[in-house]
């Protein structure tokens, strides 16, 4: 999600319930910095970072990693009411799958005028792949190609966050539990919410059955959408069913390993972990037009005529966004 393109001034992440001072930054020295008054470290008082700033995260110069390690182990850094901590997510989580996002995937966004620049929304995504690649760029595509480098605050299910050093991780990348009362504090906030409906119908459906939406669920993210009157932004993502061409699924290891699926796929488990190594197809990731829900009676989210009709409303046009992608991409791979 060319590099310079991305360092422009951006929003930092709002820290929910947080308004402490945020953690000090050593500034990256560039000949400008003898020209002109000295930059405050962290993001200003309007909560733009600098080019300055922004470049540090991805820096290599050791005195700046020995200071953010000196922070971290001192406890000099901020979290909040959900666990979390902005900076560890930019410097480090990010940094791990941006290669990914950038060279293995070659990840194109386009629709991203759609997304808010310091209002709340809520993406609303299929999802597929059999690994939850496409929330990890979905979340990579906001942060470095949207103009305000937005996070995105992704709901989980329960297996993430009661998996060891997994739900973490989540945590502290200012996720959390796909809950009503979780969402609807993000939102009201001003946060980008993300939630994948289909769960794990949708990464674990067969390869037979790819780009075709499962069922969405209940519509509680409609709800939370209504309750808070924040916009819904259909989201369409072409590639990730490429990466594991599920051809079985072996629901009796699934049950043995305690997973929803265990998935057999052409070079999974038959090569040992360079089975887990995803194919590199090429993607693209579309934010479609807000669907509004501001409009709608204060009732609205307790009527479930209203919730189911507006969740019909929003995996069609998900279904169709997908569909014109397809048609439009040359090859899977690019």
């Amino acid at each position: 999600m060319p590099e310079d393109s991305r360092l422009s001034a951006s929003k930092a992440a709002r820290l929910v319930g947080n308004t402490g001072p945020q953690p000090l930054r050593r500034p990256v020295e560039t000949p400008e910095q003898h020209e002109q008054p000295e930059r405050r470290s962290g993001p200003g008082a309007d909560g733009v970072w600098s080019d300055i700033e922004l470049a540090e995260l991805t820096t290599t110069d050791p005195e700046t990693w020995a200071e953010f390690i000196r922070r971290r182990m001192s406890g000099d850094y901020q979290v909040d009411d959900f666990g979390f901590d902005p900076e560890l997510t930019d410097r480090v989580l990010l940094g791990l799958v941006r290669p990914l996002y950038r060279s293995w995937f070659r990840v194109e966004v386009t629709g991203l005028e759609n997304v808010p620049d310091d209002s709340g929304a809520l993406i609303v995504a299929n999802h597929s792949g059999v690994i939850a690649w496409d929330s990890l760029m979905t979340q990579v595509a906001l942060h470095d190609e949207h103009p305000a480098h937005r996070h995105l605050r992704m709901l989980g299910a329960n297996l993430v966050f009661s998996t060891p050093f997994l739900g973490e991780l989540a945590r502290k990348a200012g996720h959390t539990l796909a809950c009503h009362p979780d969402a609807e504090r993000l939102l009201t906030a001003g946060e980008l919410v993300g939630v994948w409906p289909e769960g794990f119908k949708g990464i674990g459906k067969p390869f037979a059955q790819r780009y075709k939406l499962q069922r969405f669920g209940r519509g509680g993210f409609v709800t939370a959408a209504l309750r808070t009157g924040a916009p819904i932004i259909p989201t369409a993502i072409v590639g990730a069913e490429e990466t594991y061409p599920m051809i079985a699924n072996s629901a009796l290891l699934a049950r043995v390993i305690g997973l929803p699926y265990f998935p057999i796929t052409p070079t999974f488990p038959w090569l040992g972990p360079l089975g887990m190594v995803p194919l590199p197809s090429k993607w693209h990731i579309h934010f479609g037009e807000p669907i509004a829900t501001d409009g709608y009676p204060e009732a609205s989210a307790d009527d479930p005529m209203v919730v189911f009709n507006l969740t019909d409303e929003v995996r069609e046009q998900i279904q169709q966004t997908l569909y014109r992608l397809l048609v439009a991409r040359p090859s899977a791979f690019g």
